[in-house]
């Protein structure tokens, strides 16, 4: 995905490939270098790169170029691309068959390791066994066991190492791969000299290094893409709202009629297009009404669950959902300019930045695995020239006469050596930190919360107010009853049967109330149908009305069920004189709406009910009214 700016342009780009903070350094500071390229930023967490560059000195097929030159995986990022960047389900594979590989095999390792551990600790160190001059059977085993971890196990870490050397970079699974190869390749060594040599005793060796750290950290790896592809979804899950197509009019211009329709992929739809939208689509792209009247749910954007009406002239919101009505549009934002697209945007920009104390991790890890790897290297030489200087400073029971003073030397430098190696992986700066940020930014907009960026995100903790939106935040976000009033007397209209007939009428409609209503006359009654209805008619914004009939019998009683008793409230319904008669044949006629539905169908609202109904609106709550006849 390319924008021009003049002579200056930005590119993005997905890449792959990258396992830590030296990656990103070691992309940035080489694409700096490059004629042309005048800022980049990468992001490991989402795995993209976004560059400026002159566009009359390089291009977007130079700098992929550049980076596949490195080592990495690179390719244009572009709408239909988004989908498969978000998807680590191939990351996920790789690194659970890895820990598995090197479970099963590491697993065995570590309980030898500790049986002998435990039996030396009760027992003391006793003789061992040899199968062979200067080969026990404990490094056997460990041997058997240790050399599918480090081909199989360590496989993936391997191909990244030799990535990064092959291109003068260094990162973490450089660190890693040098600590167990260095470790294996020493222990076989050390065995093979023995055999050779036909020592009484086997070495001790360094076998359970690989096994026991490529478990914990192909583990880390593999939690990694997990979290990593969880947080993804609320960016796939905004990308799944918008339509693939959009239905194409042709206006005549001499009737102003649609003359003819055609479907296209919504990427090519033009500003200024006519669309068209049935009832029950979605919005194609932000467009402007210029025919028909409908409502539509906005709830994806503004978290409102009521519809919104739409009339000519009104502005659709891509990705939102035409209800009722059919409505012809014209486009005014396409593609990247749409609503829905500047909110993946957001939320993307927002994982793909850098937070203040990310960017100090990133600039420490650059150089951290050449300055791990000197530590060791010093380490190793330091405890060498110990030992030959004091042996009593490493092994203060060293008995020359059973014991080679060199083979003490070298075990314990060599241990030292690796120890250093192994501890320290820079996971905590590199992979952490980043992870957090889109974790973090991620989960919020799957709760409607937009954070813009990491700086945002590592200031919060500075917050002293909060200001809430309330629908869907602070409440469920979905209508729901909370209050039956009767304004009849119950013997006349049993509260059972008032509630059959209301959800029998709303069963038509898609409203949000209906379903408010419905669901309460369900949970109420204990059944999913009450009746039948018919001559249903449903106006947005006032309400609806139809003839109810085949009430079921068990409704019609005066009783109230245990089930409906609970909706009655003494200071809620007031009982007056029978305003509904018995209809001979079980139709009843009903109306539900606001108070302009009742008095257009000629039922005035008195000034009674007109009060009580401004008291629940001043609360915020909306008063539907219900008439029977």
């Amino acid at each position: 995905m390319s924008h021009n700016e003049g002579a200056q342009s930005r590119v993005e780009i997905i890449i792959h490939g990258m396992t830590c903070s030296s990656c990103v350094h070691h992309i940035e500071s080489s694409l700096k270098k490059k004629r042309g390229v005048l800022n980049v930023s990468v992001a490991l967490a989402t795995g993209k790169g976004i560059v400026a560059y002159d566009s009359e000195l390089t291009g977007p097929r130079d700098i992929i170029d550049h980076i596949q030159d490195m080592g990495f995986g690179a390719e244009l990022a572009s709408g239909h691309k988004h989908g498969e960047a978000l998807d680590h389900s191939e990351e996920i594979k790789r690194w659970r068959r890895s820990f598995f590989i090197s479970l099963i095999f590491g697993l065995p390792v570590m309980v030898i390791m500790i049986y002998h551990m435990v039996e030396m600790k009760m027992h003391g160190k006793r003789p061992v066994k040899l199968l062979l001059p200067g080969l026990s059977i404990e490094n056997l085993l460990y041997f058997i066991l240790c050399t599918p971890v480090q081909i199989f196990g360590g496989r993936y870490f391997y191909i990244q190492a030799y990535k990064a050397l092959r291109h003068r970079g260094a990162n973490m699974d450089v660190l890693i791969m040098l600590a167990t190869t260095i470790a294996y390749v020493y222990s076989v060594a050390v065995l093979i000299i023995a055999m050779v040599l036909k020592l009484s005793k086997s070495p001790k060796t360094f076998f359970e290094t690989p096994p026991m750290l490529l478990v914990f950290v192909s583990l880390g790896r593999w939690l990694e893409h997990i979290a990593k592809g969880k947080t993804s979804e609320a960016l796939a899950k905004l990308l799944s709202l918008q339509p693939i197509e959009a239905t194409l009019c042709v206006i005549d211009p001499e009737t102003g009629n649609v003359s003819s329709e055609k479907s296209i992929n919504v990427d090519l739809v033009q500003r200024g297009d006519v669309l068209k939208v049935v009832p029950g689509g979605k919005m194609p792209v932000d467009a402007r009404v210029i025919r028909g009247e409908s409502m539509a749910d906005e709830s994806l954007i503004t978290g409102e669950s009521m519809p919104v009406p739409k009339h000519v002239g009104d502005i659709v919101i891509a990705g939102s959902i035409n209800q009722n009505g059919a409505l012809i549009l014209e486009a005014t934002h396409v593609g990247d300019e749409t609503t829905l697209s500047q909110i993946v945007k957001l939320v993307e920009e927002a994982q793909t930045s850098k937070a203040p104390i990310q960017k100090l991790a990133d600039s420490i890890a650059a150089y951290f695995v050449p300055v791990i790897v000197l530590l060791s290297i010093v380490t190793l030489n330091i405890w060498i020239i110990i030992g030959y200087s004091d042996i009593r400073a490493i092994s203060p029971s060293f008995d020359p006469s059973s014991t080679s003073k060199t083979e003490i030397i070298l075990e314990f430098a060599f241990l030292t050596a690796i120890t250093v190696l192994c501890i320290a992986c820079p996971c905590a700066l590199g992979l952490a930190t980043p992870t957090a940020v889109m974790v973090g930014t991620g989960v919020g907009a799957q709760n409607g919360i937009l954070i813009k960026g990491g700086e945002p995100l590592e200031t919060t903790h500075k917050i002293t107010t909060v200001i809430f939106d309330k629908t869907g935040t602070l409440t469920k976000g979905t209508p729901s009853v909370t209050k039956v009033a009767m304004f009849v007397d119950e013997e006349v209209c049993p509260m059972n049967f008032f509630l059959a007939v209301v959800g029998t009428a709303e069963a038509n409609s898609e409203h949000p109330l209906a379903h408010a209503i419905i669901n309460d006359a369900k949970e109420k009654l204990g059944k999913t149908t009450f009746g039948t209805c018919d001559k249903f008619v449903s106006i947005p914004g006032f309400g609806l009305s139809g003839v109810v009939y085949d009430i079921d019998q068990q409704f019609t009683r005066a009783e109230v069920s245990k089930s409906t008793s609970s909706v009655r409230d003494d200071e809620s319904i007031w009982k007056r004189r029978s305003l509904i008669k018995e209809s001979s044949d079980g139709r009843y006629s009903v109306k539900i709406g606001n108070r302009e539905w009742m008095l257009k169908h000629e039922h005035e609202v008195s000034e009674e009910i007109n009060i009580r109904m401004q008291e629940h609106e001043e609360k915020g709550e909306t008063v539907v009214l219900v008439c029977i006849d």
